[in-house]
């Protein structure tokens, strides 16, 4: 079907109109969750092409810049400008010299499918060496996580209206959430989930931990070392590389969540009974 047109909502959608195989007379609206090409550009050099949910895309390139290493302070980050093309969307950062320098240096050109992929690195050497600036020893008790995870269900609008798309959020000690982003891709949404905390001061890993829908990989793993948070969980398995790298890195990765239950995969000594 040919028709469509595109929904101004808080999360970008387009409804088309469908066909059931059984009843091929009755044509229905369906929501479909938009997946657009998005280029992020530093000081004028395109660096990455991603399948991104076209919106929330300021704080996707901040969190981007951060958990890819690119900066470590969003002070390095001088101008954000969104640019719409015919065929996608570019995104213009202009960092410091000193970080394009060194950007230049280890240049990963990728294109990504749905967020995936390690971005680029040059080497294996590149991938497993991961910054850790701070040891997290915060405790978290079993409420707390279960409470967090029935409200990270329900909260996934474009989730609901779509069924294509993941989530990741942010809570804190209470299980109470602070913030929540969907996109078609799970490396996408913590980026933005990331991005947002970070410019509205939001982040204190101390006292908070990161859910995200289906499966923890190494990629996930890698972007939450950068923020120092000690707990991620995700509703599906982890991954073996994912538990080697939590492992080094001292996370504790929860998976495999139920109503009333979830995996401790490492690290439990973060996990209390209560």
């Amino acid at each position: 079907m040919a028709k469509e047109k595109l929904i101004q909502t808080s999360h970008t959608c387009k409804e088309v109109l469908i066909q059931k195989n059984n009843h091929p007379e009755e044509v229905i609206k369906e929501i479909l969750a938009e997946e657009t090409p998005v280029a992020i550009v530093y000081n004028g050099v395109s660096h990455v092409v991603m399948m991104v949910s076209p919106c929330d895309l300021e704080d996707f390139a901040r969190g981007f810049s951060i958990t890819e290493g690119i900066i470590k302070s969003l002070s390095e980050i001088y101008s954000i400008e969104v640019i719409k093309k015919d065929n996608g969307i570019e995104i213009h950062l202009e960092i410091s010299t000193e970080k394009f320098t060194r950007l230049k240096e280890i240049r990963r050109n990728l294109t990504g499918r749905t967020g995936c992929g390690l971005c680029g690195a040059e080497s294996l050497d590149q991938v497993l060496k991961i910054p850790k600036n701070k040891k997290n020893e915060s405790k978290f008790s079993t409420n707390s996580i279960l409470k967090a995870l029935k409200k990270f269900s329900g909260q996934q609008k474009l989730q609901k209206k779509t069924g294509a798309t993941h989530a990741c959020a942010l809570f804190d000690s209470k299980g109470d959430m602070i913030i929540l982003k969907e996109d078609v891709g799970r490396h996408n949404a913590l980026d933005k989930l990331i991005g947002n905390a970070l410019i509205n001061d939001q982040l204190d890993p101390k006292t908070q931990y990161i859910t995200c829908s289906g499966r923890l990989n190494f990629e996930l793993v890698q972007k939450v070392l950068m923020t120092d948070i000690g707990i991620m969980i995700g509703v599906g398995a982890p991954t073996s590389l994912a538990i080697d790298l939590a492992n080094k890195f001292d996370i504790t990765l929860i998976g495999f969540v139920k109503r009333d239950s979830f995996n401790i995969y490492t690290n439990n000594k973060k996990v209390i009974v209560g």
